[in-house]
């Protein structure tokens, strides 16, 4: 069913045209992926989609009573409100009822008015089933690792304020949902259980990420923004890929057969002033036409054989560092002797110390305990989430140029900072762009620019996917596989993780940094099965403490959660089995697509893991409906 329909949208801003003509249709069904450089207007057009933004040209027609719920990436609060306040705070009918119910009960009710409104409001909250909406909303927020749901939000970090409105936006009853980079500030775990909810919504999505493997498993719809051109392609990330690279080869065939039609065209309009007078107007126009046509090459790769960076023998070395935070001991003990081919991903839930230990490594944070030494050769280029100091006064070239005017090449040559630049994306004219024209994802581009000009033989990047899009990603992963130094890595983009890394640094939250070779997917399997152990002895706990409340005659029950988890858990066990059964014959079918193969050996262990954990639990809330039942016959 369609629920939207934009036609002719264009929208400019200052010289740049961000949009252009562009038409879209929303259905029910769309899980849609939004793609495209940063600066080509992508959060933008979200903006004119949500009714947030305006546009110059072009028309928007909705859906009678479609609603819309919009995840921007900076949201404004109130400071004084609690998590739970604004989780509920949207303005629409549902929550409104349930505020002015809050309101009714804490309320004098003697009078008869006030009894007969409570009565209808319960009445309208029965109808549209909102009593379980207060703990779907904490069972979000906990997903979310958001605990403290009475807490202030002016009592929040950045990243927690982003999540709680993440919440907000989930458990508000919408037709389509919005999200504008909403993997952002979530760790590894979260964005599975983000994926999987998103992947069983029941309503429309259009979402900007750039977190590739969450668009792959995601959606079902890629849109790609490009020189204010929208471009649609009905699969998920994996098929974009394929289909674009069609489009390339077919705009390139195109352009060489515009270029012969100008070649034949120029000898005619070449041709003597007798046979001018006699053109047609109509084939002169066509070669205007043909003439002022705009081609961009897509392939704009640049060879970047960096030389190989002095580093001596000795690179960093970590001896017994311990660090605590708040009183909250961050990890203890942890030794480690950096190599020359050592390219660290670092992974682990959010406040374990992550980044500590990247500011204890470039130097702008001291141990509690233990020695770092690091050798003489050692240059250290840093890209942090803050980034480096930005003068919005500086053009785009002065700035890079601070980090240096060239990088040396192996072969003898040198790339220049301009160079670099159009490498980045940062063409002719936007070089010589003062910085505060920029928007927010070229701000970043930039920065990582500046700290990559600097040809640094130690790169320490702080989760740097965070607001770049995915094709400054893809170039990034292209300079990191001519870099000859270290790299060391905070990120909970899994791709990327996979695409640059060969070791992993898992924090797992016991003061501990377990080291893995191999890259994110190699080693995931092993951190997987660390937590169903967890999971099998918690489990096995439980039972025990059931048997255990039945010898003290202690009336065993179901709590909600668990009562509705036991209802659902043999659809979810069959559901999966199904999987299951539906990927070992896609195995069969591409037993000869190696790296299609790869990729539903990994979705399978996915849900072998998931079946285990479904098993496990299957097994406690059995014996517990047991124990329930047998309390129940004893009692009689």
């Amino acid at each position: 069913m369609n629920l939207l329909t934009l036609e002719k949208i264009n929208k400019q801003y200052s010289e740049k045209i961000l949009l252009k003509d562009i038409s879209l249709g929303v259905d029910s069904a769309d899980k849609i992926g939004l793609i495209g450089i940063n600066g080509t207007g992508k959060s933008s057009l979200l903006k004119i989609i949500a009714g947030r933004d305006e546009f110059f040209e072009g028309s928007i027609i909705k859906g009678k009573n479609i609603r819309i719920e919009y995840l921007e990436q900076n949201s404004t609060y109130e400071g004084d409100k609690t998590v739970i306040e604004q989780v509920f705070s949207a303005e629409i009918k549902e929550m409104k009822l349930l505020k002015e119910y809050e309101i009714m009960i804490n309320a004098n009710l003697k009078s008869e008015s006030n009894q007969s409104k409570l009565l209808t409001l319960q009445s309208e909250i029965d109808n549209l089933r909102l009593w379980d909406l207060e703990s779907e909303a904490k069972i979000i927020l906990n997903k979310l690792g958001i605990h403290e749901y009475d807490k202030k939000m002016n009592e929040l970090s950045g990243g927690q304020v982003k999540r709680v409105f993440l919440a907000q936006t989930l458990i508000t009853p919408s037709d389509i949902l919005i999200l504008d980079e909403p993997t952002n500030h979530l760790d590894s775990d979260t964005i599975s259980w983000l994926e999987e909810y998103l992947s069983n919504y029941k309503g429309a999505i259009i979402m900007i990420t750039h977190d590739r493997y969450f668009l792959d498993r995601v959606t079902n719809r890629i849109l790609e923004l490009d020189r204010g051109n929208l471009y649609s392609y009905q699969g998920n990330y994996s098929y974009f890929l394929e289909k674009k690279v069609e489009r390339i080869e077919n705009e390139k065939n195109q352009e060489i057969k515009r270029q012969s039609l100008i070649r034949n065209e120029l000898k005619w309009i070449r041709r003597g002033a007798k046979a001018r007078t006699t053109k047609q107007k109509a084939r002169i126009q066509r070669f205007d036409e043909l003439t002022n046509k705009e081609f961009v090459d897509a392939n704009n790769d640049i060879k970047l054989d960096v030389i190989d960076p002095r580093l001596g023998k000795k690179i960093i070395e970590l001896s017994e560092i311990s660090k605590s935070y708040n009183e909250k001991k961050l990890f203890e003990k942890f030794s480690y002797i950096f190599t020359r081919e050592d390219r660290i991903g670092i992974i682990g839930n959010n406040g374990y110390g992550k980044t500590t230990l990247l500011k204890i490594i470039e130097g702008s944070e001291s141990t509690d305990s233990g020695e770092i030494s690091i050798g003489d050769t050692v240059k250290i280029g840093s890209f942090t989430q803050s980034g480096a100091e930005l003068n919005g006064e500086m053009r785009v070239i002065d700035f890079v140029k601070e980090g240096g005017e060239y990088i040396p090449l192996s072969d003898g040559s040198k790339i220049s900072a301009s160079t670099l630049c159009e490498r980045f994306l940062f063409d002719g004219q936007l070089q010589y762009t003062y910085i505060n024209n920029l928007s927010g994802g070229e701000k970043r581009r930039l920065q990582l620019l500046r700290v990559l000009m600097g040809n640094p033989n130690v790169l320490i990047l702080d989760e740097p996917t965070n607001d770049l899009d995915i094709e400054t990603l893809k170039i990034l992963e292209d300079f990191l596989d001519s870099f000859r130094g270290v790299l060391l890595t905070v990120s909970h983009d899994r791709y990327f993780l996979d695409r640059v890394c060969n070791k992993i640094f898992s924090f797992e939250g016991n003061q501990k940094i377990e080291i893995y070779n191999g890259n994110y997917s190699a080693i995931n399997g092993k951190i997987i099965l660390q937590s169903n152990e967890n999971v099998k002895s918690e489990s096995t706990r439980l039972v025990k403490d059931i048997k255990n409340s039945t010898k003290l005659k202690e009336e065993p029950k179901f709590s909600y959660n668990e009562k509705r988890e036991y209802d659902n858990i043999e659809d979810e066990i069959m559901n999966l089995e199904n999987m299951l059964e539906e990927i070992d014959k896609e195995i069969e079918q591409h037993y000869s697509d190696y790296s299609f193969l790869q990729e539903l050996t990994e979705k399978k262990n996915n849900i072998e893991e998931k079946l285990l954990v479904k098993y496990e639990r299957f097994e406690y809330l059995t014996n517990k409906s047991k124990e329930i039942e047998e309390f129940k016959r004893i009692k009689k």
